[in-house]
Parts: C-alpha cells; sequence; structure tokens
C-alpha cells in the first residue's frame, strides 16, 4: 500500500513538473503582458488607448500559443511544437470568450503526442526525397483536423470546466472560505507540487478572474512568501548550528529572489513547521479578502519584486498585497520561533544538509550510504560525468525541472566559485526542457540526467546528488582552471587508493605514525583532541586547528554512521592546514558522539581541496560494514593501513 501511495505520489509530480515546464519557459511573455495591462490600461499607471490594444490579443491568442507550442515541443521537438500551436488555435476560436490556458495544456501535448505516433508508424517506409513531403503535408492535416476538434470539443469543454472552477472559487471568496485552501497549497508546496499547483490550476483560474474584475487574488495563494520568510527568520533568531548560520542567505535567495525551494528543507527538518506554514498562509489569504488584494498576472519567481511588477495601480492595491505578506511572516515566525524554541532535538534542528537529502527523496531520489556519508561531510554524496569535456569552457547550464529552483541555487554556487578563481565563464540555469543549444556543461541531479542527455547529446554532463554542496564544483574548477585530466578527477577509481596513500608532491596522506590502534576515550572531546594534536605533530597543520575541530563539533556531530567519526575543522580553519593528511584512531569499544558509538575516527586536514578526495575515499570504504569492522579488528597500524589500501 505505501509503495502504492509513492508511486501516486511520483506520478503526480512528475505531471506537476510537465505542467510547469509549458509555463515557465514562458514567463517572460506573461511579464510583459502584466507590465503592459500595469501601465497602459484606463486604470494604469500611464493609460494609454493604442498601447492598452495589446492586453487583449495578448491574452486570447499570444500566451496561449505559447503554452500550447511548448507544451508540443516537449513531447516532439520543433515539429511538436508546430502541430501543438496549431491545435491550440482551435481551442481559442473555439472559446473565444475564455483565456485557453487549460485548453493549450491539454491540446499542446495531445497533438505533439498524435504526430509522433504518426511518425513512428512511418519511420523507414518513405521513399528517398519525399520526406520533406509528407512531413510537411502529414504535419499540416494532422494539424488542421486536430484544430477542428479542439474548436468542437475540447474548447466548449475547457471553457464549461473553468466556469464551474470559476464559480467555486467565488463561492469561497462570498462564503470567506478560500482561506481554508492553504491547508492544501502549503503541504503541496513542500512535496514540490508548487509548480503544479500555481502554473496548472491557480494561474488559469486568475487569469479568468482578471477578465472580469483586473486582478485576482488567487495569484497570492501559492506565491505569497510569507510563509516561507517567517519560517526563515525564526531559524535566523531561535535555530541551532548550520540551520541557523545558513537561513540569513536563505531569507534573501527566497523573498528577493522568489526561490521558494530555498526554505523547503527547514520545514522538512521539523515537519511540525507545517503548522506555521498552513496558518501564515490562511492568515495572508485571509488579509487578502478582507483588504481587496490580488494581482493582475501571475508572479514568478514569487519575489517582492515581481509582486510589486504586477500589483494593480489602483486602489489599496499594493496596501492589501504588502500587508498580506507581512501578516502572513508575522504569524508563521510567531508559530516557527515556539516550535524552534521548544525542541530538545538539536541534532535535527542544526542538520540542514540532512534535511537537503530528505528534501531530495521526497522529490523520489535515493540516497547512498557513501553519499550521506560525504554530504554530511561537507563532500555531499557521489557525482558521475558523460561526454567529452570541452577545450575552452565558455557556459555551464544547471538544469533540473522547472530551471527556477534547485538548479538556480547550484548555479549561484558555483558562479561565485567560478568568479573566485578568477574565471569569466557564464554559469546560468535552465529547466531541461528548454536547455540552451550553446550549454557546454550541464550539471543535473542524478535522476534527471539521462533527460539532460538526451536533449542535449553533445554536451559534456555531470551529475551530482546535492546541488548545494557537491564536491564535484571544486574539481570542476580545477580541472578548468589548470586542465586536470578526467583520469585525475574521477571520485571512485583513484581516490580511494590515494586517500591512503596519495601524495602531495611527494608526501603521503596517511602513514603508520598517524595510525592509532586500541585506544580509549572517555568522551568525543577527549578523542578528538588526540586525533587534532596527531595531525598537528605530523606537521599536517598549526595547533590552532585543533580548536577549530572542537569549534565544528559545536555546530553538528561529526559521527557519520556505521560506526565512524570524521571530525575536521570549520571553514575558517582551512588557513590553518599546512599541507593534506589525516590520522585514523581505533577505538574498539567505541567512544559516546551524542548518543553513538564512534570506533573509528579519521580526523581530516585538506588544503586546496584535497580533503575532498579524503572524505570520498573514506565514505566509499566505510559505507560497507563489513570493511569497518575489519578495520577495527586490525591488530597493527601496518594491518590497518594495509586493509585501507586494498579496499
Amino acid at each position: 500500500m505505501a509503495q502504492e501511495r509513492s508511486s501516486v505520489k511520483v506520478k503526480v509530480q512528475k505531471f506537476g513538473n510537465f505542467l510547469s515546464s509549458m509555463v515557465m519557459p514562458n514567463i517572460g511573455a506573461f511579464i510583459a503582458w502584466g507590465l503592459i495591462t500595469a501601465l497602459f490600461i484606463p486604470t494604469g499607471f500611464f493609460p494609454n488607448e493604442n498601447f492598452a490594444s495589446l492586453v487583449g490579443p495578448m491574452i486570447t491568442y499570444l500566451l496561449p500559443l505559447l503554452i500550447g507550442y511548448t507544451g508540443g515541443k516537449l513531447v516532439h521537438d520543433q515539429r511538436g511544437g508546430v502541430i501543438g500551436a496549431i491545435a491550440t488555435m482551435g481551442v481559442i476560436v473555439g472559446a473565444p470568450d475564455t483565456p485557453m490556458f487549460l485548453g493549450a495544456m491539454i491540446m499542446g501535448p495531445l497533438a505533439a503526442w498524435v504526430i509522433k505516433q504518426f511518425d513512428r508508424l512511418i519511420e523507414d517506409k518513405i521513399r528517398s526525397g519525399f520526406e520533406m513531403l509528407v512531413n510537411n503535408f502529414s504535419a499540416g492535416i494532422l494539424g488542421g483536423a486536430l484544430a477542428i476538434f479542439a474548436y468542437l470539443g475540447i474548447g466548449p469543454a475547457v471553457s464549461a470546466l473553468t466556469q464551474v472552477l470559476v464559480a467555486g472559487v467565488d463561492w469561497l471568496l462570498e462564503t470567506g472560505l478560500l482561506p481554508l485552501t492553504s491547508i492544501l497549497i502549503e503541504p503541496g508546496k513542500i512535496l514540490f507540487l508548487n509548480n503544479a499547483i500555481n502554473h496548472g490550476i491557480l494561474t488559469p483560474l486568475g487569469l479568468e478572474q482578471v477578465q472580469q474584475a483586473g486582478r485576482s487574488v488567487l495569484f497570492l495563494l501559492e506565491a505569497n512568501p510569507g510563509p516561507g520568510l517567517g519560517v526563515l527568520l525564526a531559524f535566523m533568531f531561535f535555530g541551532k548550528g548550520i540551520a541557523k548560520q545558513s537561513a540569513p542567505g536563505a531569507v534573501i535567495i527566497h523573498f528577493f529572489g522568489g526561490i521558494h525551494e530555498i526554505y523547503f528543507p527547514y520545514v522538512l527538518m521539523k515537519p511540525m513547521l507545517l503548522l506555521s506554514v498552513i496558518l501564515g498562509g490562511m492568515s495572508g489569504v485571509f488579509t487578502l479578502v478582507l483588504m481587496g488584494g490580488g494581482l493582475m498576472a501571475p508572479a514568478s519567481p514569487g519575489s517582492i519584486f515581481a509582486i510589486a511588477a504586477v500589483t494593480p495601480p489602483e486602489g489599496m492595491a499594493y496596501v492589501a498585497n504588502f500587508t498580506a505578506i507581512l501578516v502572513a511572516a508575522t504569524v508563521s515566525f510567531l508559530i516557527s520561533a515556539v516550535i524552534l524554541k521548544r525542541s530538545k532535538d538539536t541534532d535535527a534542528d542544526g542538520d540542514v544538509e540532512a534535511a537537503t537529502r530528505r528534501m531530495e527523496e521526497m522529490k523520489g531520489k535515493k540516497s547512498s550510504v557513501a553519499g550521506a556519508l560525504g554530504a554530511s561531510a561537507g563532500a555531499a554524496g557521489t557525482a558521475s560525468t558523460a561526454g567529452t569535456f570541452p577545450d575552452d569552457v565558455q557556459k555551464i547550464v544547471f538544469a533540473c525541472d522547472a530551471g527556477m529552483g534547485s538548479s538556480a541555487m547550484g548555479a549561484s554556487l558555483l558562479s561565485k566559485k567560478v568568479k573566485e578563481a578568477g574565471m569569466h565563464i557564464k554559469v546560468t540555469n535552465s529547466a531541461i526542457s528548454s536547455i540552451p543549444a550553446d550549454s557546454q556543461i550541464i550539471i543535473t541531479q542524478d535522476k534527471l540526467t539521462p533527460r539532460a542527455k538526451d536533449k542535449r547529446p553533445d554536451a559534456y554532463h555531470i551529475s551530482v546528488d546535492n546541488f548545494l554542496s557537491s564536491p564535484e564544483y571544486d574539481r570542476l574548477i580545477e580541472r578548468m582552471k589548470h586542465g586536470v585530466t578526467e583520469e585525475q578527477s574521477e571520485l571512485v577509481d583513484d581516490s580511494e587508493a590515494n586517500a591512503a596513500t596519495g601524495d602531495e608532491g611527494d608526501a603521503p596522506l596517511l602513514t603508520e605514525d598517524n595510525i592509532f590502534i586500541n585506544k580509549r576515550f572517555r568522551n568525543k572531546e577527549e578523542a578528538i583532541r588526540f586525533a587534532g594534536d596527531a595531525l598537528v605533530k605530523a606537521g599536517y597543520v598549526e595547533p590552532s586547528y585543533v580548536d577549530e575541530m572542537l569549534k565544528r563539533e559545536e555546530i553538528t556531530t561529526t559521527y557519520m554512521g556505521n560506526d565512524v567519526a570524521i571530525p575536521h575543522g570549520t571553514e575558517e580553519a582551512k588557513k590553518a592546514v599546512i599541507k593534506s593528511g589525516f590520522t585514523v584512531v581505533q577505538v574498539p569499544d567505541g567512544v559516546d558522539f551524542d548518543g553513538e558509538k564512534a570506533k573509528l575516527i579519521f580526523a581530516i586536514a585538506g588544503k586546496d581541496g584535497t580533503h575532498l578526495e579524503i572524505l570520498s575515499g573514506i565514505a566509499v570504504i566505510c559505507a560497507e560494514q563489513s570493511n569497518v569492522d575489519e578495520l577495527v579488528a586490525a591488530k597493527s597500524a601496518k594491518e590497518l593501513l594495509d586493509i585501507l589500501n586494498s579496499k
């Protein structure tokens, strides 16, 4: 039964992603329409009858045709896009009084699917020289037939359905029950159905309301940044560890950048925070209804700037919308603060990276033990590459389903690293459906890589487990900057051995002198200090590094699972690293790491990204409990080193 529910959830997510992929590439057109409407209609900032005449044709023809074309192209590339637009024209003319966004979402992909099946039937059956003739006439004939079908059936049906839905929304408005929609919308967002809810349901209904009233409150039901803002502000003041440290940056990305996905991991850390976003959303909607707020067009991404741009200029719309955002944020903040202050689970509060992995699992991902080990230590999982690395890199693209959430975060992180490395390379993000043709390197989450390869098979593809913190970024920078080869950057083949015996110049990363057998410690602080002092004596780090290791442990435990702990310094500790290396401390009886017994302690110091290779090697080896048991049972430093090398 649980598997059936999981399968249904994945199918719903895929459907939602497909809907959003039809709308997202055309958001610029929606914004253009919204700006022209805001500026030039009779109640706009600069009323102009001539310019205002653009408003009707854009919403009636341009926007549905763009959606129909995009939906068709997703199914059958350019040919599918053309026939999708032809068929969409049928629903537009068949229901001229209703903006045919839903009709376009139906007819665009449907028409493309029909011609795709036709192309499969005639594949390899056309005489040479007649291909273009057959392609053009088949698209024309099938497109014309589907346009008539849409005119007679789909257009009127969608128009009737829209009227029923609009009537339902109007009833919720009249009865004051519209705030209850937050009970479904806010949890749906955390399940990554935000794009499906916003662009698949609320946007078409909202545009219908705009035709009648000039604005719609529906555009702010999902796009209101207030609930997420309240959660992030609460973590800023009452969170712990990494979550508290990362919250200010997340606030900027969420509120000003409009990327709401950034706060999802924070809610997943504390499922009780769902109550915060639900009640925050309800209070925001109630405020909008009470004060008569609403937007003239979708606000996407849901940033404060986008919301301001499509807020009607007349009346008290700005006051109403901004008040609704403030109220939603305040309610969400207060409830989140209570939940966080009463929380006794300090590890859960601090482990934002674990919540990020949980977030990825919500999207249908599977996390390996090695990936979990690496991510928790700052190495964040495994990565793989495919294709030929370009000689002169000019453009790197992060791609995800919608092209506005996790990929935007990954692009921001890598762009910063590229600038810090002194390179002038364009780093951008995109939906997989619209990856630019000139993309040289494409980075995707591993489950999405096959789709990206199908879209751009000629590019160099990199798969990562986590857009937020992948060691693949540092290896890519090194490869572009210093010409590191594929073999040198390969994570699994070489670093497993090099983690134990690899060289930095002529110096080994691990020697027998830095392996300590059969030790006992009263607590983890004593164990970490012993391992850190060994790094100092070996000449790997300065004495101040040991204090930074203890500070890192205060942020969140470095116990990784499988009886293994990997203490290491904070970001500030990098300047105390003299050269790369690590020590191994065997504790057969175990030492307590916040309720877990660590029997192997790897103390790590890495220079110029070398620690990432060390961590990955340790992660690969220690992902197997049998390997850990073998290391714990070793009777000498030489035996333990030989085991590491053999693995």
